[in-house]
């Protein structure tokens, strides 16, 4: 027969070893408190608690308290963190800049690593203080078996469950409960905001054109046509290049304040810019004869730098074969060929950029993109019609 001690906790159920075994009966197991269900379910499923001590048998003293706000500044902190990181991911500058600009956007993706541990970090140490300070400690031992559940077993296993959720304080504990909603759902919404987040404002045509748009009011010098300049923000020159040589070049959209919003900010705009030797004929593409300079035996020619296939720089020249090579995947392009590919997994030939020269304040030439590229950069979206 079952007992209970002065805790009210229901000993000898069960009988170790080969003994004869005890099972309450149906009425029994009503007439039992959910404390008394458990240890009476506990055993009947041959699990046996060695040890169970409630960490404040005496309810609502400072020790508890103190535990309890300890456990619910983690939860709010992970919460504080996940609001931080959707502010960040709205309003921190991530749009990449030519180097000679202000670099802040390097931060966005760190800072928003961080948070997102932060997150993970505090809501993990508030669960790990809450089980370890507030929830009983508790010790058992279970022996396996292959019993059919019966109806007695049924009852026991739900005041296990009533008994645990009482274990975890949640309903006398709302201190605990707020915070740990505010954690949660911190955990919940984030993956969402990066998920959605990127996709909630319209793209309009920017998948459809580069910085090599023409710009009359940015450029009326030049009738709109964009400056090409190197890294140093110096506008690139035919006289400055020898036979054979490339050059990365890139859309001279200046700054013209301290933050650099007018700076260069797309990652499409890279261009390898190839002088050819003399007698080096160009084959183009239809439509394309004209994109070289100069426009009758085109002595520069200037392609996407981005690859095709997956969007590394194909930016090994060899003088010798005048093909461009991807390093990623060894994709070949041929430039007398107007950059078609000849090996690799690439299937579609580097865009190319229609160049032009227009004489500086110096009296020298200078290299402008007549217009913008006339098919998508790189392999991330679909032909052009």
């Amino acid at each position: 027969m079952s007992t209970t001690d002065e805790t009210g906790a229901v000993q000898g159920t069960h009988q170790s070893g080969h003994g004869e075994e005890s099972t309450p009966t149906v009425e029994d197991v009503r007439a039992m408190t959910p404390e008394q269900r458990m240890m009476a379910g506990t055993e009947t499923d041959d699990i046996y608690i060695v040890h169970r001590r409630d960490r404040f048998p005496i309810r609502g003293t400072k020790a508890e308290k103190r535990a309890e706000r300890a456990v619910s500044v983690c939860f709010v902190i992970s919460g504080l963190a996940g609001l931080a990181f959707i502010v960040c991911f709205c309003a921190l500058p991530w749009h990449w800049h030519l180097p000679g600009t202000p670099q802040n956007f390097r931060f966005y993706t760190p800072v928003l690593g961080g948070l997102f541990a932060a997150v993970l970090l505090f809501l993990g140490i508030g669960m790990v203080l809450w089980a370890k300070w507030l929830m009983p400690e508790e010790e058992v031992v279970q022996n396996r078996h292959d019993a059919p559940t019966s109806e007695e077993d049924e009852l026991m296993t739900e005041a296990t469950l009533m008994v645990g959720l009482e274990d975890t304080g949640l309903p006398r504990r709302k201190l605990i409960l707020r915070s740990f909603v505010i954690a949660g759902g911190a955990m919940v919404t984030l993956p969402l905001v990066a998920l959605i987040g990127g996709i909630i404002k319209k793209p309009g045509d920017q998948l459809l054109h580069t910085m090599y748009r023409r710009n009359p009011k940015l450029f009326p010098k030049t009738q709109g046509r964009v400056p090409i300049v190197d890294q140093t923000w110096r506008q690139m020159g035919p006289w400055m290049m020898d036979p054979g040589s490339i050059m990365t070049v890139f859309p001279g959209v200046r700054p013209n304040d301290a933050a650099g919003f007018n700076g260069l900010t797309d990652a499409s705009s890279p261009v390898i810019l190839i002088r050819l030797h003399p007698g080096q004929i160009v084959h183009a593409r239809a439509g394309q004869a004209n994109y070289g300079w100069p426009p009758q035996a085109p002595e520069f020619v200037a392609f996407s730098k981005i690859c095709t296939h997956a969007g590394c720089p194909a930016s090994l020249y060899e003088q010798q074969t005048t093909r461009l090579l991807c390093p990623c995947h060894q994709s070949q392009f041929a430039v007398l060929e107007d950059a078609k590919p000849v090996f690799g997994p690439a299937t579609r030939s580097l865009p190319k950029l229609p160049l032009d020269v227009v004489i500086g304040d110096d009296g020298k030439q200078y290299f402008v993109a007549r217009n913008d590229f006339n098919e998508p950069i790189g392999p991330g979206f679909w032909e052009r019609k």
